[in-house]
């Protein structure tokens, strides 16, 4: 292995996953939204500002102090899942939802202000409360904790899909 072409970047389960340099490139320009002849930083403030949204929206400075406290509870709760999972106390299939909702949660942001895609937002939303409930459910048997932290997550993913959908929809010509 060429360690100037691949990079060690996780350790799961006794397996390396490698990201080649021109990969990562890649998902830098998606993350940044830069073309390759040169740096253009993400300006999605002045483009998200310009949508048509709904009067119930709240304003952009209650979505920081939301998800801080929000990446807190998932941090606690989905950490005990996969510590859970790694001693044995829990089979991949209650883990696995949680998986794919980091997956797809970590992934709004560069589909919504990255790629500045509504719908791909909107679905990724979808599969990020999707996923969620199914974990609820799932590890409520293992551990009712874990659910129950969960539902303030719940509870703003479902206001959070309803904004989006709606978002989208109002800004379907656009």
């Amino acid at each position: 292995m060429n360690p100037n072409k691949y990079e060690m970047i996780h350790f799961l389960q006794g397996k390396w996953i490698l990201l080649s340099n021109g990969y990562q490139e890649e998902v830098r320009c998606i993350f940044n939204k830069i073309d390759k002849e040169g740096a253009k930083p993400m300006d999605s403030g002045s483009w998200y500002a310009k949508l048509i949204k709904p009067g119930w929206a709240p304003p952009s400075w209650v979505f920081g102090p939301v998800w801080s406290l929000l990446y807190i509870l998932i941090a606690l709760s989905f950490g005990s899942v996969f510590i859970q999972f790694f001693r044995g106390d829990v089979p991949w299939l209650i883990a696995l939802p949680f998986v794919l909702n980091l997956v797809f949660n970590l992934s709004f942001t560069p589909l919504q202000f990255g790629l500045k895609n509504n719908l791909l937002a909107s679905v990724d939303i979808l599969l990020v409360f999707a996923t969620l409930l199914w974990g609820i459910l799932a590890i409520w048997p293992y551990s009712q904790w874990v659910s129950l932290i969960n539902l303030p997550y719940l509870i703003w993913v479902s206001f959070a899909s309803v904004l989006q959908l709606t978002i989208t929809w109002l800004n379907r010509q656009q």
